[in-house]
């Protein structure tokens, strides 16, 4: 009698204590059972048996109660898991198609034109380094033109110099023939009087010899007007002979100085004809890279503009799936915490149903 009766005396009190830790809503009832188990266990040492039933089975009855809002308040619990699972994987199958589109497409046509950016780029740096060059070599030739106009100036100036020269040896050569021909002409003066002096002279001599006849040899004036005539004629032939020597001399210098001069003036002028062309096909090509470059700087900024508004148009779309991602995320935080919430109360309501179910079986054995 007294093994059993401490036997119930500690089932009672695993009750109570067990029943310390129940769920929500239940604080009342047990501490109310607790209270009066503890009665019926103090009474134990003083009361019969029959009153040991009848607190068994009232305390039986309240946990039967209490189990049976126990399974119901699981049941509830699983019913709302699983409508929350339920409505989970409904949002799930409605958001998700529309959440996530595809987007390498897109990812494709930005990738595409980045590719075209990077060549635009690269082709517009080796124009611009084209363009630099060109003008350096446009500098280049420039320096050489304006190199080449001084040494022309400098030819022009030789040239100027050597007409000069001409223009004052056709002075000269005026002056000469001028000179001869008054040396012809006093020469013909003199041989006009000489002929007039000498037949005058002749006369003389004519009419002397006739009167003087018989008078002593005189002077043969023939022979000395001849050698004075040969004098005349030798200086004059001599000095003709100098100035047409010196003429042909200075003449001569004249042409050579005017050939090497037309020479210098001719290869001067086909330098600078050359040169000019160079120069001309030079800002031909710089104007026509100059074209080039603002047609492709143009195009480059059409490009930016009409890429430049789609990429802002994708980094809006992109932006507006990553907050749709971070809301899904934070949604999706929310529901495990109160999943796993719900879930430690089911464990917790589980783990108090076996601990019922276990006293259950004890006192069904008891």
């Amino acid at each position: 009698m007294s093994v059993k009766q401490s036997h119930r005396f500690s089932s009672g009190s695993s009750c109570c204590g067990v029943s310390m830790h129940g769920g929500r809503g239940y604080g009342g009832l047990r501490s109310s059972l607790g209270g009066y188990c503890g009665i019926g266990g103090g009474s134990i040492g003083g009361k019969n048996e029959g009153m040991l039933n009848v607190c068994e089975k009232e305390t039986m009855q309240q946990l039967n109660d209490r189990l049976a809002n126990y399974l119901g308040r699981v049941r509830s619990l699983e019913e709302e898991n699983g409508q929350l699972e339920r409505k989970i994987r409904e949002w799930y199958d409605r958001q998700v198609p529309y959440s996530f589109p595809d987007f390498n497409n897109y990812f494709r046509t930005i990738e595409e034109l980045q590719n075209k950016i990077l060549n635009a780029s690269s082709g517009n740096g080796n124009l611009i380094l084209q363009i630099d060059n060109a003008r350096l070599t446009s500098d280049d030739f420039r320096n050489k033109f304006e190199s080449e106009a001084a040494f022309r100036m400098g030819v022009e100036g030789d040239m100027n110099g050597l007409r000069r020269v001409l223009e004052e040896l056709n002075l000269g050569n005026n002056d000469q023939e001028i000179q001869r021909q008054n040396l012809n002409e006093e020469l013909t003066f003199l041989k006009k009087n000489h002929a007039e002096e000498v037949a005058s002279l002749r006369s003389q001599l004519g009419q002397r010899v006739n009167v003087e006849v018989d008078a002593a040899p005189s002077v043969d004036l023939n022979g000395v007007l001849g050698e004075i005539r040969e004098q005349y004629e030798g200086i004059v032939e001599s000095n003709r002979r100098e100035a047409e020597n010196w003429f042909l001399s200075k003449s001569e210098e004249l042409n050579q100085q005017i050939t090497s001069g037309a020479n210098q003036l001719q290869t001067v002028q086909t330098e600078s004809i050359q040169l000019r062309n160079t120069i001309q096909g030079l800002e031909i090509d710089l104007q026509s890279q100059n074209s080039m470059r603002g047609a492709l700087e143009g195009t480059m900024a059409d490009i930016e503009s009409r890429y430049g508004g789609q990429l802002s148009q994708l980094q809006c779309l992109i932006n507006n799936v990553e907050s749709q991602l971070g809301n899904l995320r934070s949604d999706r935080e929310r529901q495990n915490f109160e999943y796993n919430a719900l879930m430690d109360v089911k464990t917790h309501l589980e783990m108090e149903i076996a601990t019922y179910r276990r006293l259950l079986e004890g006192e069904d054995r008891q």
